[in-house]
């Protein structure tokens, strides 16, 4: 029983430092202010294309959360860059990763595409 009350403390813990860390390097935000700076911004659709066809943020670019360490080249870090997933939950993991590699300006929009009200392009 110790353990287990030792291991729930343990695993909270690093969940709550993560989460405060995370904090630092990622910017969600609603989605009138993703809206104000996306197009400035390299847009990036972090869901599987699968995904990614049946509908999308106008503008956005596809790179899946799957492909992202293959495929940095195609981001500059001298640009800010949009995330956004279904939820929000690998845009954040997309986030760690450029963070991570060295991109500064990275963004998230809060509760994902799922909450997004824009203008949207399907194939």
């Amino acid at each position: 029983m110790e353990i287990l009350i030792i291991v729930a403390v343990a695993l909270l813990t690093v969940g709550v430092f993560r989460y405060f860390r995370q904090k630092s390097f990622l910017k969600t935000l609603t989605e009138d202010q993703f809206r104000e700076g996306y197009r400035k911004a390299q847009l990036i659709d972090v869901r599987e294309p699968n995904e990614f066809d049946k509908g999308h943020i106008l503008g956005a670019r596809n790179i899946p959360l799957t492909q992202m360490k293959q495929r940095l080249v195609e981001l500059r870090k001298d640009k800010p860059v949009y995330l956004y997933c279904q939820g929000s939950s690998r845009s954040a993991r997309a986030a760690q990763l450029l963070h991570k590699k060295g991109y500064e300006d990275i963004s998230q929009l809060k509760g994902g595409f799922k909450k997004w009200t824009g203008k949207i392009k399907s194939k």
